[in-house]
């Protein structure tokens, strides 16, 4: 899966960029490689919004685009929970592909057995 970070209102430190490649690594291992995630971590610099740290995430991939978006008072903290929100995207999308096909090899399966009797 290939990352790419951006930020606006706040500059991505070597310390962020380890961050998310740490948290977004176990959902690397459940999509293909040819997955792309988009992190995008932003400051509101509204005073009047008190969870300024904002983290976004866009993960493409076949045939399908996931988002999730959250916000917190640290960034770090803003990261964790997105990632957490995405893995269960993720998980719930595998488990829906897992179904559909399923399903369809049992309704292929029973069209054979009304052809043969």
């Amino acid at each position: 899966m290939r990352i790419e970070i951006r930020g606006r209102n706040v500059d991505i430190t070597p310390e962020l960029q380890e961050h998310v490649g740490k948290r977004f690594r176990r959902i690397g291992k459940q999509v293909s490689d040819l997955a792309q995630l988009e992190v995008e971590l932003r400051e509101e610099r509204n005073p009047s919004i008190s969870d300024s740290q904002v983290a976004a995430a866009t993960l493409h991939l076949k045939g399908i685009t996931l988002r999730a978006e959250e916000s917190s008072l640290e960034m770090m903290h803003s990261i964790h929970e997105l990632a957490e929100d995405m893995r269960r995207q993720v998980k719930r999308h595998r488990a829906k592909r897992r179904k559909r096909r399923r399903t369809r090899r049992e309704v292929r399966s029973l069209r054979g057995r009304s052809v043969e009797g």
